[in-house]
C-alpha cells in the first residue's frame, strides 16, 4: 500500500500515538496514511522533526485541535499527534526464522501474556537488544494495539511479530530451524546465567506473571532458567523479568560464550 495519497476512506485503519511511536513508524518507512498533529505544538522542535520526515515521505500532516486527537486516541496520552495507518502487518512465522542476520537469532515468545501494555514493553526490550522478533500465539495472548504500540514506544515499527496458530507447534518449528528453546520459569533449578545455550539461535519463552508457562510449554523447552531472586518479593512482572532475561543473554552474547548442538 502506497503511503501517499491522504486518509484512507472505507479501509480499516489503526491509530498510532506518542511522538516515539509515530516518529519510529515514519523512519521504518511504514505504510501512514496522514498525521495529525496538535495546532498548540506544532512549533516544537519534536514536532518540526516529525512533520519534515512526514514530508519527505510524502504523508499527509493536519494541523487539528487537540480535542479531534483525543477523540481519536481513545484516552491514550498522545503527546498531541496521532498516525492514522493500515491495520498491524504480521510477519510470517517461517519467513522470520529463516531471515538472514550475522548474528544467532534471538526470539522472544510469549505464553499468555495478555497486557497489552506488557507486549509492548517486552518489544521495547527485545528490539534494543536486537532481537530478531517476537512470537505471540492467537488465542489467550495480547495483540499488538495502539495500546501495545504506545508502550513499546516506537519498537513494534522495527521488529517483526509473528502470530502463530499453536505456541507448541510454533517452538517445535523453531526447533527444527536451529533454535535453542529456552524457558523462564521462576520454580526452575538452574539460573539464567549458567545456562550455556545464551549465546546460540535462541528462543526464550515467557509465561505470565500469576501462571507462569504453560505445562507444555515447559515440556517443550530444552533448559528452564530462572532469575535470581535475593529479596523477599516472590515475583516480577512478565515485562520486567523479560528484560532482565534479554539483558543476561545480551550480556553473554558480547562475552561470545557458545557450545555446540547435540546430535539427535
Amino acid at each position: 500500500m502506497s503511503r501517499r495519497g491522504g486518509r484512507l476512506r472505507g479501509a480499516p485503519t489503526r491509530q498510532v500515538v506518542g511522538v516515539n511511536p509515530v516518529r519510529e513508524l515514519l523512519r521504518a518507512d511504514a505504510p501512514v496514511s496522514e498525521i495529525l498533529v496538535d495546532a498548540d505544538r506544532s512549533r516544537s522542535e519534536a514536532f518540526v522533526e516529525l512533520v519534515d520526515l512526514a514530508r519527505a515521505a510524502g504523508v499527509a500532516v493536519r494541523t487539528v485541535d487537540r480535542r479531534e486527537i483525543d477523540d481519536l486516541a481513545d484516552g491514550l496520552v498522545h503527546q498531541g499527534v496521532l498516525a492514522v495507518a493500515p491495520p498491524y502487518e504480521y510477519a510470517n512465522l517461517d519467513a522470520l526464522l529463516a531471515g538472514p542476520r550475522e548474528t544467532p537469532g534471538l526470539f522472544v515468545a510469549l505464553d499468555g501474556i495478555t497486557d497489552p501494555h506488557n507486549l509492548g514493553s517486552i518489544a521495547r526490550t527485545a528490539e534494543a537488544v536486537a532481537a530478531d522478533g517476537l512470537i505471540v500465539p492467537a488465542r489467550r495472548s495480547a495483540a499488538v494495539t495502539s495500546v501495545a504500540e504506545k508502550a513499546a514506544s516506537g519498537a513494534l515499527a522495527h521488529l517483526p511479530v509473528a502470530v502463530v496458530t499453536n505456541l507448541v507447534r510454533a517452538l517445535d518449528q523453531a526447533r527444527d530451524a536451529g533454535c535453542w528453546i529456552l524457558g523462564l520459569d521462576a520454580a526452575a533449578d538452574d539460573l539464567i546465567g549458567d545456562s550455556n545455550l545464551l549465546t546460540e539461535p535462541l528462543v526464550l519463552v515467557v509465561g505470565s506473571e500469576g501462571s507462569g508457562l504453560a505445562h507444555l510449554s515447559q515440556v517443550h523447552c530444552d533448559q528452564l532458567v530462572k532469575l535470581p531472586m535475593r529479596g523477599r518479593v516472590a515475583s516480577l512482572n512478565a515485562s520486567v523479568a523479560a528484560g532482565i532475561a534479554l539483558y543476561e543473554v545480551d550480556r553473554h552474547r558480547q562475552g561470545g560464550r557458545s557450545v555446540a548442538r547435540p546430535d539427535g
